[in-house]
């Protein structure tokens, strides 16, 4: 399992989540198996995502399609994404 981070900040969280929600980049269609988001406690407009895949050629295509569509919308919904892939090492649950 691979996972794509991506972080941003927004102008307005629940306009962002509006975009989200309709899924302008197809997630599902693009790979994702799961997706998680979160939230800086002291910035709740600075957005953190998970993006889960089964494969890093899957991750990186999703990767290379978002580029091309944050060149679009950087500076109305998000500014200045940041991503990188990550590959889960270990994990334990208490």
């Amino acid at each position: 399992m691979v996972t794509l981070q991506i972080e941003h900040p927004t102008a307005n969280f629940d306009g962002w989540k509006k975009v989200f929600n309709s899924d302008p980049a197809g997630r599902e269609k693009g790979g994702v198996v799961r997706y998680k988001i979160s939230r800086k406690v002291e910035d709740p407009n600075y957005v953190i995502i998970d993006l889960d895949f089964d494969t890093l050629n899957e991750a990186e295509d999703f990767l290379s399609a978002l580029r091309n569509f944050w060149g679009r919308v950087d500076g109305k919904v998000i500014t200045n994404p940041q991503a990188r892939i990550i590959e889960e090492v270990e994990s334990k649950e208490y």
